[in-house]
């Protein structure tokens, strides 16, 4: 009987995704054929409940497997993961990425985590590209230096560290050269991006490098960006780069001010309102995606509003929203809780809105010839971000003129005509 070769189970962000393909790689060139590997999320503690439900139906179905656990919950929390009999080697987030970490031997200790805030660097990690996927992740950057009160996330990455220029423009060719017309670049806080590297790049910087040195690169994607935190040069961008994606997807969490500040966040309400002005003014076919929070502590129906309101006020349409999750360790989980009724409702409502934006957006596309990356199964994205029902086949990761005929399901219905 042939050998399998390792499997990889990812939960949480785009991050993970990217990093899971690295690991896949290692663990193929180590002989770890037949090895089950969970790429963990901390975000929630849903999210590590789902990891440890999954680690225990794989151990039931494959009880000769190797169970390998790393990513951020297992960096945070080694001990849970260290209980669980299923577990046969757990591994931190800032050795996971090293190619001879994963070549595990009989001596080797069962738990592999260092502290991760004594790292201090990000290395490059070429990959030839991620198998199936449309799009390529880059991570360009890792950590995060801020403590937003609602988080965990720096105690599983650790502070800010930045992949160096040159070495992002080498991972852009291999990748553009091996047929990827849409890059992503990602990080924990990407608009962090440079501070701890010579000279000081910013992300504006550090994009317009890239594509100055690869002008065959024809579509580059951002994640989530910080709404304070745009430098000069990718306001630059936004206005005259058309091969920067019309699209930006702000970390925004909340639309009060009060819960803003017990966030600890840097911006306002009004600091997110002038961005996607401005942005809008500069370009007008953006559009804008956020990240927010529903049933924060403290949070009252009056502030609440505010959050739903900011909606419409900055005419987000990709929402990704999260039902508070207190976290142990964080400051936010030592104030006054609401109801898991009262965040379920709210994430409810915050998600209807966010529904009625994009059916909005949607209607305004029908007649127009969209640029569309193709993905599997006949679907494809605008340089929005839109989703596009194709009524007829093109290689997945190529890019095909559409028109748009119609709307169904969130979805835009397109003929290919080029």
């Amino acid at each position: 009987m042939s050998k399998k070769e390792p499997e990889i189970v990812t939960f949480g962000c785009r991050l993970n995704i990217y990093e899971s393909e690295v690991m896949r790689s290692h663990a193929k060139n180590a002989g770890l054929d037949d090895a089950i590997i969970f790429n963990t999320c901390a975000v929630t503690k849903e999210a590590e409940r789902q990891a440890r439900q999954s680690i225990r139906k794989a151990r039931r179905e494959n009880p000769n497997a190797k169970i390998i656990v790393t990513g951020c919950a297992a960096q945070i929390s080694p001990e849970k993961f260290a209980d669980m009999k299923e577990i046969d080697q757990i591994i931190g987030n800032d050795i996971k990425l090293n190619a001879e970490s994963w070549n595990l031997k009989a001596d080797n200790n069962r738990v592999l985590v260092n502290d991760i805030m004594s790292v201090k660097e990000t290395a490059s990690h070429l990959i030839e590209g991620i198998e199936g996927q449309a799009r390529a992740f880059i991570q360009v950057q890792n950590g995060c230096n801020h403590r937003c009160t609602f988080c965990i996330i720096p105690y599983g990455r650790g502070n800010s560290r930045s992949v160096a220029v040159g070495e992002i423009v080498k991972q852009v060719k291999k990748l553009v050269s091996s047929g990827y017309n849409e890059i992503v670049m990602t990080g924990v806080d990407v608009t962090s991006y440079g501070a701890d590297l010579p000279g000081n790049p910013t992300l504006g910087q550090m994009i317009r490098r890239v594509l100055n040195l690869v002008p065959e690169l024809p579509r580059i994607r951002l994640s989530s960006l910080d709404p304070v935190e745009i430098d000069d040069d990718l306001w630059w961008l936004i206005e005259n780069e058309k091969r920067l994606m019309p699209h930006l997807h702000l970390s925004l969490q909340a639309g009060d001010n009060m819960i803003l500040k017990r966030m600890k966040r840097r911006h306002l309400r009004d600091d997110a309102i002038n961005v996607c002005k401005k942005a809008k003014k500069l370009r007008p076919d953006i559009v804008f995606g956020a990240d927010m929070i529903a049933g924060f502590p403290t949070e009252t129906d009056e502030m609440f509003a505010n959050s739903l309101k900011i909606i419409d006020e900055c005419n987000l349409t990709f929402l990704h929203i999260f039902p508070y999750s207190e976290r142990e360790g964080t400051p936010a989980a030592k104030m006054p809780q609401l109801s898991k009724n009262i965040r379920k409702e709210r994430a409810a409502k915050l998600r209807e809105a966010g529904n009625k934006k994009i059916e909005e957006i949607l209607k305004t596309r029908i007649n127009k010839t969209e640029q569309v990356i193709v993905e599997k199964g006949n679907i494809g994205r605008t340089e929005q971000f839109l989703q596009v029902r194709l009524n007829n086949e093109a290689p997945t990761g190529s890019l095909a003129k559409v028109k748009i005929t119609g709307v169904e399901d969130n979805f835009l219905l397109g003929q290919i005509v080029s």
